[in-house]
């Protein structure tokens, strides 16, 4: 996945994302999750936007914030 990822397959940032996250096959890195979920969200991915919505909405790496998580949720309930 990782090589499909650097290249800019849409669906290799997410799923690489979700690995990197709950630490399947890897060590856990939520960091290296959120930039992956941003790359696929910023290429209009709904899932990666409704995971963003939920990193912000927890604080998961990232400060919590309101705006952000409404504003991925929105993107992603607009796909």
């Amino acid at each position: 996945y990782r090589l499909a990822a650097e290249q800019g397959h849409v669906k290799a940032r997410l799923n690489l994302g979700m690995f990197c996250e709950l630490g399947k096959g890897m060590p856990q890195d939520v960091g290296e999750a959120v930039r992956l979920y941003c790359l696929a969200a910023d290429q209009g991915n709904a899932n990666a936007q409704h995971n963003l919505a939920l990193m912000y909405h927890f604080g998961r790496d990232v400060l919590q914030d309101e705006v952000e998580t409404a504003r991925y949720y929105r993107l992603a309930a607009e796909q």
